[in-house]
Parts: structure tokens; C-alpha cells; sequence
């Protein structure tokens, strides 16, 4: 990764604190709803006194006049997916870390925990369009490869194809996989392809927020300008008012994005650019229960 970039000079405190992430990921219910669940078809033989009738290949069966059951081999292997949102909405964010650190931080994380339990990781980055699709694979270099990839790209069409790039992932992944979608959820038309996502995926929707999204101080005028547009405008933050609607809307906005989430079976969670990252992934990991969509409410709005 090159010298100076956000991911190389926090590497090796990312690689230790993603320790506690992947203990959650080998652990408990979260490891149980993956490991071992997932069957590939392995063969047939023929059938024995006490295997379970609805096994039979009824094709195998018909073709040689004696019953033959179907075998099948467990999948082990978690693999993991990332979907992280590069967009110019994402550079934006009050602080010293803005929405886009936060989410490379969040990727880096699930990343570094994968590799340290040997599961496939892949990745796809997107900002107005979607960028180099990393197919599932294991090791370190495939790690660092993805790493270095997500900080070096930089925006480069305005917009957001968060529908394209959830697309996508349909299309590379052939088995059962953890599928993170790391993203300000700013964007339109993605509902669709999360949900057909979500059929066959385990999908984790990460949202990364900034806290002058749910609060806004007191300081007058303050000019505003749309990182995707280039649209300015001054708003009165002074009046009680306009910051109470501000607020409203906020918490409207993403119970909305909450419930888009959980009735298509996706589990959402909202990280702050100030949230401690290691610990809201680590308290999700290890409080998954498998087989249902839930939403984790450990702080922020």
C-alpha cells in the first residue's frame, strides 16, 4: 500500500484489532449459521436401510431401475464479501475522519478478520460506477491486494451505483456468502438488487454516518454545498426550528433505510465517523442470531 495512504499507516493496528472481529466470526450462533450449513452435491450411491427417502435422485433412480440417494459435501469456508461505497458523498464529514476513512477502516476490519480465519474474501468498490470486482479468494496477498485497491481509488464519476455494484455481487457469488455493504445509503434504485442479494446472502448493510447528520450546531448561516451536484446553499442553523427539522428528517431517513433493510431480510447497522469501529463490528458478530434479519442498536442514531 503506498506511503502516506489512510489504510498503510494504521495497517498494523487494524490487523490486531480486527483479532477481537474474528473471534466474533468463528464463534457462537454467527459461526454456526455459516459453517457447515451450506452443501455442495458430491455423488450418488445406492440406497441402504434407514437413509432418509427424500434423498433418492429420482433421475439416477429411474435410469438404472434401483434406488440411489443423493450425496452431498459440507461447505465450510465463510466467505466474505465487500460492497464499499467511494463516492463523493462519502469524502464529506465534519472531524478529523470523514465517512470515506470510516468506511475503509470498516473494510479493513472485516477484511483483516477473514484472513485471520481463513475464510475467501472479495471485493467491489463503486462511486458513480462500479470498479475491479475482486472474486472470493484466501491468503494475505488477496487481503492486501483489496486494501490497497479501495485506497488508491478515488472518485472519478459523480453519483452513486450502489444498485450496480449489489448487482454485481449477485453475479460473482455462487455460494452462501457474508456480503457487507459499507455505504452512506445515499443513493436511489438499490432496494431491488438488495433484496435479490439478500435471497441468497447473508448481507450485513453498515452505515456510515457523520454527527452533523442527526445534529447540527448553532453557528448562524452556514453555507452547505452537495458533493454530487455542486449545489450550494446557506442555511439558517441559528433557528431552533430549521435544526429541529433537520434532526426529524434524519431520524426518518434512516428508520426508513431500517426497515428497507430488515423486510428484505437485511441486517442493518449504523456506525458513526466517532463510534469506536472494533467494538460495534465485535458486539454484531457475537450477538448474530442465525436465520433472521435484525437491527443492532448499540448507539448511534
Amino acid at each position: 500500500m503506498t506511503k502516506g495512504s489512510y489504510i498503510a499507516e494504521r495497517a498494523r493496528y487494524l490487523r490486531i484489532a480486527a483479532l477481537t472481529i474474528s473471534e466474533g466470526m468463528q464463534s457462537g450462533s454467527f459461526r454456526s449459521c455459516f459453517r457447515g450449513q451450506g452443501m455442495d452435491f458430491d455423488g450418488v450411491r445406492e440406497y441402504e436401510r434407514g437413509d432418509d427417502i427424500r434423498s433418492i435422485d429420482r433421475n439416477v433412480t429411474a435410469r438404472s431401475g434401483r434406488p440411489f440417494v443423493k450425496l452431498y459435501r459440507e461447505e465450510r469456508e465463510l466467505t466474505v464479501f465487500l460492497v464499499v461505497d467511494l463516492s463523493l458523498s462519502m469524502e464529506a464529514g465534519p472531524g478529523t475522519v470523514t465517512r470515506r476513512e470510516k468506511a475503509l477502516e470498516v473494510a479493513s476490519l472485516i477484511a483483516f478478520a477473514s484472513e485471520q480465519s481463513a475464510s475467501p474474501v472479495g471485493a467491489v468498490a463503486f462511486d458513480g460506477v462500479s470498479g475491479t470486482v475482486f472474486r472470493p479468494r484466501s491468503g494475505k496477498d488477496q487481503v492486501l491486494s483489496i486494501l490497497t485497491s479501495l485506497d488508491r481509488r478515488k472518485p472519478s464519476v459523480a453519483g452513486t451505483a450502489l444498485g450496480n455494484a449489489l448487482a454485481g455481487a449477485s453475479r460473482v457469488l455462487r455460494s452462501r456468502s457474508l456480503v457487507v455493504v459499507i455505504s452512506d445509503f445515499r443513493a436511489a434504485g438499490y432496494e431491488k438488487p438488495l433484496g435479490i442479494l439478500a435471497r441468497r446472502h447473508d448481507i450485513l448493510a453498515c452505515r456510515i454516518a457523520s454527527p452533523v447528520d442527526a445534529e447540527l450546531p448553532d453557528a448562524g448561516f452556514v453555507p452547505f454545498v452537495d458533493p454530487e451536484t455542486g449545489v450550494r446553499a446557506s442555511f439558517a442553523t441559528g433557528s431552533t426550528g430549521f435544526r429541529e427539522q433537520w434532526e426529524r428528517e434524519c431520524r426518518e431517513s434512516v428508520d426508513r433505510w431500517r426497515h428497507t433493510c430488515l423486510r428484505r431480510g437485511v441486517s442493518p447497522l449504523v456506525i458513526s465517523t466517532e463510534d469506536d469501529a472494533v467494538r460495534k463490528l465485535s458486539l454484531f458478530f457475537s450477538s448474530y442470531r442465525p436465520g433472521s434479519a435484525r437491527a443492532y442498536q448499540g448507539g448511534s442514531r
